[in-house]
């Protein structure tokens, strides 16, 4: 549009590049919409694809002869919101693959390699160490109980990992969890405040009002104690409290906004720039989440490989004291 195509004309050279049928069609209720005389954002919001606050861009773009700009704006908001997203999912990744691998050689030792070495060391007249005699008898419990009790631990484990992480009503003990874990934690907040701060300036040049500014920012995070933070930062606001005195009235809120980003934000609101304020804060704290991606990916490396290199000197030691014996009672 912003290249003088008309809405229809876009439309069509969306649907034209489209493979996918179930978007195609909606592109083509869309076209249809237009053609009767409906508004674009009406016709977005029967599809139920988008969030709250790109209906508000593309209305108040529709309303002010800006709505090529105010579809750039959307388009680079969801752009912003996938890559902080990819930026905790790549921090994450390496540790859920690591110990993913660990757990499952761990099943493959204790299911396959236990039992037999069970059957062996039952069988040496040498008097066995404490670990391998506890070894041996997991891997006899294995040996008896191993049908029945490995895919009851792997559907155990999946069924705390769904229930922590992604079940509704119990989702904010996993989101506990991970704030407290050291660098994790840095690293949520700094992606929250880098998203906050890019989504919510944007939205405020865009010319959304401060409380619908801040409903759309509350509708778009998936973290509950930021939701919350931001819903009564709303509540404040609408009653004619400032964005600063808002944010220090409660203690909650410093946990979550450093006093450095409420200084800003105070100054913002001073000198009439806050969207800019907000604009820079997010520009600030995305280059920090490069930084703390990286520091996390470092320290987190030496951690797991402990962790797996006790592992393998448990069961190592389990296996060669007995062996040890042996050779010196035949010496």
């Amino acid at each position: 549009m912003s290249s003088g195509m008309t809405l229809r004309q876009a439309l069509s050279a969306i649907k034209d590049g489209v493979k996918n049928k179930r978007m195609k069609n909606i592109i083509s209720i869309l076209q249809e919409d237009v053609e009767e005389g409906d508004k674009l954002s009406e016709g977005l919001a029967r599809t139920g694809l988008f969030s709250s606050y790109v209906l508000s861009l593309v209305r108040i773009g529709e309303e002010s002869g800006r709505l090529s700009d105010n579809l750039e704006v959307v388009a680079l908001n969801e752009q912003k919101t996938r890559e902080f997203k990819s930026k905790i999912k790549s921090a994450m990744m390496y540790p859920v693959f690591v110990f993913g691998v660990t757990l499952v050689v761990g099943i493959g030792i204790a299911w396959f390699i236990l039992p037999r070495l069970t059957v062996v060391f039952s069988q040496l007249n040498v008097e066995l160490p404490a670990v391998t005699r506890a070894l041996i008898r997991v891997g006899e419990f294995i040996a008896e109980y191993g049908n029945i009790v490995m895919p009851l631990a792997i559907a155990l484990i999946i069924l705390i990992f769904y229930t922590l992480f992604f079940f509704p009503k119990t989702r904010f003990i996993g989101e506990w969890i991970l704030y407290h874990i050291p660098g994790i934690k840095e690293l949520l907040k700094e992606v929250e405040l880098a998203r906050f701060g890019y989504l919510f300036g944007t939205l405020l040049r865009a010319g959304l009002p401060v409380g619908q500014a801040l409903e759309s920012v509350t509708d778009s995070t998936t973290s509950l104690r930021h939701r919350k933070l931001y819903k009564n930062l709303q509540d404040e606001v609408l009653e004619g409290n400032s964005f600063y005195k808002s944010i220090i009235k409660r203690k909650k809120n410093k946990k979550l906004i450093p006093s450095t980003v409420a200084q800003m934000i105070n100054a913002g609101e001073q000198s009439g720039k806050l969207p800019e304020t907000f604009l820079r804060i997010g520009e600030y704290y995305e280059g920090r989440t490069e930084i703390q991606t990286k520091n996390l990916t470092t320290i987190l490396e030496p951690v797991l490989l402990v962790i797996v290199w006790l592992g393998v000197v448990g069961v190592a030691v389990a296996v060669i004291l007995p062996i040890y014996g042996l050779l010196s009672g035949l010496q």
